[in-house]
């Protein structure tokens, strides 16, 4: 197996950089992709597994070349907060070789590298799902998941279809992500003839989430909707949650079945379910992910890896359709692109750089995410 190429720069510590993305040989000759992911803070876990989704596809990548080159990523640590990211991006961008960007999967963090992005006028592929991210006129933002307007409507869906539950509890992160995600999924809700009994926001990042777990016990809900930013967020107010007695249904947004939620909730989260936009056996693409990233890694893949392949997938596809690394020529191949078989599902850009409109229902089952079926929204 050949050496996929990196490069990063220094991240806060000598004890960071020791555990974070490690370095692998250089090329002057590659093409290079920046990219913003955690190497340090809370986010630290979810970082690697995103530079292993990113390795990967480089891994397969580089065996074909792009333009008869290589790609590279160039790595830079966010530190899991806004600023760090503003920081992380502005190294980026002050290296002009860098012909494109794969940014975050937070959206508070994309939000607040966007206005940088359009200043630098490169494309840049990112993970977060707040919706309203592609719809502010920024044409060099392109997202690699499903946004949580799709998110919402399923979770809905199949709570109140499937599941037949009317009394709704939604809890959520005030961040970006959470507030316009719980705006979603009441909307979707109210559409179905369903006003929750309670929406109940919280703080990222709090020790203790005893005063919401009471909220949600005191409501009377028969079901909750969760939008949760961080996992081990997720992993405390589940734990607490079923210390304290609650035991109704959950169906959260795709945090609820990531690698780090699973591993810190254990069985806390035995029997919930998750909108997920990426599960193994959605798709035979995201089924060979999935088996590669075994084999790769010796662990189950999830949608912290996904989104980060294909991402590099679709830059590499981009720069070959548009035979040029170009910024505008990339941007409008990205935007041409349609039925690309992705690990997340298959993209067909629309012309806000939305390219997925589906998630998968799953369930977590003793501890394993079992598929149970996509949903596709339509527009």
């Amino acid at each position: 197996m050949g050496v996929p190429h990196l490069t990063r720069r220094a991240f806060a510590s000598a004890a960071a950089a020791a555990t974070a993305f490690p370095r692998f040989v250089h090329a002057e000759d590659t093409i290079k992709i920046g990219a913003v992911f955690p190497s340090t803070g809370p986010a630290a876990e979810a970082g690697k597994l995103q530079m292993n989704g990113a390795r990967q596809a480089l891994e397969t990548v580089n065996e074909k070349g792009v333009l008869g080159r290589k790609l590279e990523l160039i790595v830079e640590d966010d530190q899991t907060t806004n600023p760090g990211a503003v920081l992380a991006f502005s190294r980026l961008a002050g290296r002009p070789e860098i012909a494109a960007f794969i940014g975050s999967i937070r959206s508070t963090q994309v939000h607040a590298m966007a206005p940088d992005v359009l200043k630098v006028g490169k494309p840049m592929l990112f993970g977060g799902t707040d919706p309203t991210l592609t719809q502010q006129g920024n044409k060099w933002l392109f997202r690699c998941r499903p946004n949580d307007s799709y998110s919402a409507k399923v979770i809905a869906e199949f709570g109140v279809a499937d599941l037949k539950k009317q009394k709704w509890a939604v809890v959520y992160s005030t961040d970006a992500f959470g507030t316009n995600g719980s705006k979603a999924l009441e909307a979707a809700l109210k559409e179905r003839g369903v006003t929750p009994v309670l929406m109940q926001g919280y703080t990222n990042q709090a020790s203790d989430y005893t005063a919401v777990v009471l909220a949600v016990r005191q409501s009377g809900a028969d079901v909750i909707g969760s939008y949760f930013t961080f996992e081990n967020d997720l992993g405390i107010f589940a734990r607490q949650l079923r210390q304290l007695g609650v035991t109704v249904p959950w169906v959260g947004s795709p945090s609820i079945v990531n690698t780090t939620a699973l591993n810190l909730a254990g069985r806390a989260l035995y029997g919930t379910y998750g909108v997920a936009d990426y599960t193994a056996d959605a798709t035979p693409a995201s089924k060979a992910f999935a088996d590669r990233y075994q084999a790769l890694y010796k662990a189950n893949a999830d949608g912290q890896s996904s989104w980060t392949f294909d991402a590099v997938n679709l830059l590499a596809k981009a720069i070959n359709d548009a035979g040029s690394t170009e910024p505008e020529k990339i941007r409008t191949a990205l935007a041409a692109i349609r039925g690309f078989a992705g690990a997340e599902g298959e993209y067909n850009f629309n012309d806000k750089g939305d390219g997925l409109r589906g998630y998968n229902v799953v369930r977590n089952e003793n501890g394993k995410v079992v598929f149970d079926r996509r949903i596709e929204v339509k527009e």
